[in-house]
């Protein structure tokens, strides 16, 4: 479980989170949703030690944010972070490797090769495996960055915004490993999302923020609705059901 208690965080006199308190159980697929600014990636990146705590507690299984190493989160959680720049000029196989260093410090063995192959495979990325990242479209690239989080290992999974620069058959593809990652794997996974029909159509548990704060939580079916739409992101839209969830029809 990821337990959040009396979470502030300012960025100079921009107050960004006001007192959050949430519980993320383990298993599944929690959704963060809310309009721009709500505080949704500042809330994972405090999760995932991006940056630093400053008020509130934070813990991860046993683990407290803070008092714990970076290596020892690392190999209970790994994260997707929205800025996915590079400077170097790294293959996709590179790039993928990455996530097998908390655990080998350099030193990479057979049963991270193998890791990072199986990677490759999982996220479709074995046929440009070899090719450098700036040669290789968008969606792949961003596929790339999620492929390295999963070849972490974790448990947990982070994932700030991985549709971006995704078509729909992109975008619903991820989402569909996703959910099998959570269903097959076991895998917890805290997702940002812009587009609430995704989160309904794939998430176990909603969680919606608005001005740093949790506005609503729950299952798709106990949340997304009509008043969600108007209280948390101020616009007017039909909700209907379809295949046992609801959806926004625009």
């Amino acid at each position: 479980m990821i337990r959040i208690r009396d979470v502030h965080h300012a960025i100079g006199k921009a107050r960004i989170l006001h007192g959050i308190d949430l519980d993320i159980p383990k298993g599944g697929i929690t959704a963060l949703i809310g309009p721009n600014g709500a505080g949704k990636s500042t809330l994972l990146s405090l999760v995932a030690r991006l940056a630093p705590l400053k008020q509130g507690e934070i813990t991860v299984e046993t683990l407290k944010i803070g008092a714990c190493s970076d290596r020892d989160l690392a190999k209970v959680l790994a994260i997707m972070a929205q800025s996915t720049h590079v400077s170097a000029r790294l293959r996709v196989r590179e790039l993928v490797s990455f996530g097998r260093y908390p655990w080998h410090q350099g030193r990479p063995g057979a049963q991270d090769r193998a890791l990072i192959e199986a990677a490759l495979e999982r996220f479709g990325l074995l046929p440009i495996a070899d090719r450098f990242l700036d040669e290789v479209s968008g969606g792949q690239r961003q596929r790339a960055f999620v492929a390295m989080a999963f070849a972490q290992d974790t448990d947990y999974l982070l994932l700030d915004e991985p549709l971006n620069n995704l078509d729909i058959a992109g975008a619903r593809s991820l989402m569909r490993l996703l959910r099998e990652m959570a269903d097959k794997d076991g895998k917890t996974i805290v997702i940002v999302l812009h587009d609430i029909n995704y989160a309904s159509a794939f998430a176990d548990r909603i969680v919606a923020l608005k001005d740093g704060r949790v506005a609503a939580q729950g299952t798709p079916a106990q949340i997304v609705d009509t008043a969600l739409l108007r209280d948390v992101f101020g616009t007017d839209a039909e909700v209907s059901v379809i295949g046992g969830r609801p959806q926004v029809l625009v």
